[in-house]
């Protein structure tokens, strides 16, 4: 019903910048009536041997929230026009290396559904 599909990764030094983007299928998706539309956008990022873990979410009504690790340094942006997420990473570390997924929240009134994409590498050399 929804397809994510990443862009932007690559091999940077370390203080460099990248941005990613994520361009969902569609912002909204009608399954047996039923209207989803986007409620949250997420960025998730997953180094070798370690979990999943959330980097950056932007919620329809525009709230944002940052891991700690990662406030003053990245900002999440979307375009519901276009059904895109944007994360902009300046002064990246080498810690930051990792696969970064994005996740996209539709919900109804009743219910929500979770979508991934497929992932783009971020590499950070020191």
């Amino acid at each position: 019903q929804v397809q994510l599909v990443e862009s932007g990764g690559g091999l940077v030094q370390a203080g460099g910048s990248l941005r990613l983007s994520c361009a969902a299928s569609g912002s909204t998706f009608t399954v047996s009536g039923r209207t989803f539309r986007v409620n949250v956008w997420g960025w998730y990022h997953q180094a070798p041997g370690k979990q999943r873990e959330l980097v950056a979410d932007i919620n329809s009504g525009g709230s944002l929230n940052y891991a700690d690790s990662v406030k003053g340094r990245f900002t999440v942006s979307r375009d519901n026009a276009k059904a895109m997420v944007y994360l902009q990473m300046n002064s990246l570390k080498p810690e930051d290396t990792a696969v970064y997924y994005c996740r996209a929240t539709y919900c109804d009134i009743a219910t929500c559904r979770q979508y991934w994409g497929q992932g783009t590498q971020v590499t950070v050399s020191s």
